[in-house]
């Protein structure tokens, strides 16, 4: 079990316990090789900040930083999005959701046309029909709208195809599922987030929003100064405070760890519950295949059509995440493998490949 340190008047679990990567099965000398390319892209100044942490059968193997420190907090963009995911499932298993259920039965302004036909699990897999941003995104941002008006927005926006006939990658679906956790629960989604996921899993400094950080705690984004990114990009208040579930969490490698290692370990860790074993099954198998886009509720798969950017030597049956701002986390439920990659420069910069060759890189150390 991992040790315990002070850090703002409360406990923090440092995490899972380390090994001897050679004691783990894998190899020292390739996975400091995965680590040299961190390093060199934070050498070179073409990444501000980048840390890193690789797992086996749940002990750490190697845990970096290079410009920031190895747990820096980071904004995690979309791998928010299967977090979100757990809460909906938290409500799944205590019988007060189902997947099953119409969107409208939680959120009745969900009306009009296909509308009634997009079903909770829809949300989760991208086949809801919703757009990945509204048209109206640009202009909500611009007057710092409240997240009230993204859901409005995404209640009455027309769909892209009919629930379940499609897939597209979409920030809207997730929206509205968290949108049904605050109402099923009553709580501020950032609060359920933080007593049912965080607190359970010891994950003390990850937050949906900034959690009483400042900015300047964190890791600055590189996208590009413009006015608009002046004005609500990654790196304003009002973004990085909204709590939009979609791409509005922050946190470390050493949290997410965690997280990946409950669900490789059945849901549990520690002795301490979050989901079922059946939960997870189903949170990390395909979902899709009527329509041939894999996915599962809120993660994607080694075999998914984007954002999973786990690279090409992972077993198909890893699953994980990735986020715009250069983030991924994935687990490989074959191997026990599970890697976190936090870094400052945006994916789009070169599509991902950083963080596939990275991956690459730490998949290829696997020795037995």
């Amino acid at each position: 079990m991992g040790s315990t340190a002070q850090h703002a008047g409360r406990p923090v679990t440092t995490g899972l316990p380390t090994a001897p990567a050679a004691s783990l099965g894998l190899s020292p000398q390739q996975l400091a090789q995965a680590d040299a390319l961190l390093r060199a892209e934070v050498s070179t100044g073409r990444i501000g900040a980048a840390s890193m942490l690789v797992a086996r059968h749940g002990q750490v193997a190697l845990h970096s930083g290079h410009g920031a420190a190895p747990d820096a907090v980071y904004l995690l963009a979309s791998i928010s999005k299967p977090v979100n995911a757990v809460a909906v499932m938290l409500l799944v298993e205590q019988g007060r959701v189902s997947l099953d259920d119409p969107v409208v039965h939680y959120l009745p302004e969900f009306d009009g046309a296909d509308r009634a036909a997009v079903r909770v699990r829809d949300l989760l897999t991208h086949t809801s029909g919703l757009p990945d941003m509204l048209a109206e995104n640009l202009e909500l941002r611009r007057a710092h709208a409240p997240l009230s008006a993204f859901v409005q927005g995404a209640c009455r926006t027309p769909l892209l195809y009919a629930p379940r006939t499609g897939f597209a990658y979409q920030s809207m679906g997730t929206l509205l599922a968290g949108e049904i956790v605050q109402r099923v629960s009553g709580q501020p989604l950032r609060d359920f987030q933080q007593r049912e996921i965080f607190d359970v899993l010891g994950m003390h400094d990850s937050s949906l929003g900034l959690g009483g950080r400042r900015i300047a705690d964190t890791v600055w984004c590189q996208y590009e100064r413009t006015p608009d990114v002046e004005r609500f990009g990654a790196n304003t208040l009002y973004w990085r405070d909204m709590g939009h579930p979609w791409g509005g969490m922050h946190s470390t490698v050493t949290d997410l760890s965690l997280l990946l290692q409950a669900f490789l370990d059945g849901g549990q860790l520690r002795g301490r519950t979050l989901l079922g074993r059946s939960t997870v099954q189903r949170m990390t198998s395909d979902q899709n295949s009527a329509v041939g886009a894999p996915w599962g509720l809120g993660w994607g798969l080694a075999t998914s059509p984007c954002w999973v950017y786990c690279g090409e030597l992972v077993s198909p049956r890893t699953f994980g995440h990735s986020g715009a701002t250069g983030t991924v986390a994935w687990a490989d439920p074959d191997t026990g493998l599970q890697c976190v990659i936090l870094t400052s420069r945006p994916s789009a910069h070169d599509d991902g490949r950083l963080l596939r060759v990275v991956s690459n890189a730490v998949a290829a150390s696997l020795l037995a």
